[in-house]
């Protein structure tokens, strides 16, 4: 859990809110995951991961978002008053991005009802909370829903943009104005503002992604049919997608894609724009799908054919006991 605070003049005041702030806060629990050196992602998330969880059900089950937990090998849950909590790591959700914890002890505190985004429009007052109750949230207002692509072969048709930006978002809880569970924090953005400035948001991923047998989800999550992974990190270039790099010993690489490649087409149809990119990829079928793609590399156009992968099966799962 950080060991810093919100600064004071963030902080939700109680008087601003119809339900009980520091109920609603005291859901949130700290997380420190740790993965082992030779895990795929240990490289680019670290192999100690340091974050946020919410506490969604009596019997210890912890959201949490999903790069935190993802080949983790031990969690520890810190709960609101300070104890620690060993935390059982069930897995990630690279669809949603959705993580989940199941912790081992019983963590002594309140748990956050899920809600609906969808009923939010921009400019509600929104709670982002960390772990450590009131003193780590930050009063913030919904700004956009709009679309993200990520680079590392994700898309979300609806992210939920707050400002101002919690200093600690990673997993922290969206709250809204009914005292429940909106969202989850996943990213810090910046975006140039007319002026010339930097403004920063928090992306959070909407709470009704969330399916109603969570069991049934969690379950299947290492089972159920997988999108066709390619192992590229992309980037939106004036309409298309530019390769920024390649995971090792992935699909991408073995193919013999490179940074500075730019993609122009899926199986013969032009990508306009990275989101594009990945609707195209996923709707060729499951993983092991051959892909079809036009390329573009320092001027030269050409053609390349990628069986493409399933994510999981280059990460380390978690341990049955």
């Amino acid at each position: 859990m950080p060991s810093e605070e919100v600064d004071r003049r963030l902080r939700p005041e109680p008087s601003d809110y119809g339900f009980d702030l520091d109920l609603a806060t005291a859901s949130v629990v700290g997380l420190q995951a740790q993965v082992p050196p030779d895990a795929f992602t240990a490289e680019t998330l670290g192999v100690t991961r340091i974050g946020s969880g919410v506490l969604i059900r009596k019997d210890g089950l912890v959201l949490t978002v999903g790069y935190l937990v993802t080949e983790a090998e031990s969690v520890t849950l810190t709960s609101v008053d300070g104890r620690e909590v060993q935390g059982h790591p069930l897995g990630f959700d690279p669809v949603t991005g959705f993580g989940f914890v199941q912790a081992l002890t019983e963590l002594g505190q309140p748990v956050l009802p899920i809600g609906d985004s969808r009923r939010l429009k921009v400019g509600d007052r929104v709670v982002m909370a960390g772990p450590g109750g009131r003193r780590n949230a930050v009063a913030a207002e919904l700004v956009a829903r709009e679309a993200f692509a990520g680079y590392w072969e994700y898309l979300l048709d609806t992210a939920l943009f707050t400002a101002p930006p919690h200093p600690f978002w990673s997993g922290a809880a969206l709250i809204g104005e009914r005292g429940d569970l909106v969202g989850l924090g996943s990213l810090q953005v910046q975006q140039s503002t007319k002026d010339g400035q930097i403004a920063s948001f928090n992306l959070s991923v909407p709470s009704e992604l969330l399916p109603d047998d969570l069991d049934a989800f969690i379950g299947s999550l290492r089972t159920r049919p997988a999108r066709p992974w390619l192992g590229l990190f992309a980037q939106e270039a004036d309409g298309a997608a530019a390769v920024m790099g390649v995971a090792p010993g992935g699909p991408a690489e073995r193919a013999g894609l490179r940074a500075g490649d730019v993609i122009r087409a899926v199986s013969g149809a032009p990508v306009s724009g990275l989101a594009d990119f990945y609707e195209r990829l996923w709707a060729l079928g499951e993983a092991g799908v051959e892909v079809p793609l036009g390329l573009e590399r320092e001027g030269d156009a050409f053609n390349v054919s990628i069986r493409s992968g399933d994510r999981r099966r280059f990460l380390k799962g978690p341990r049955l006991n």
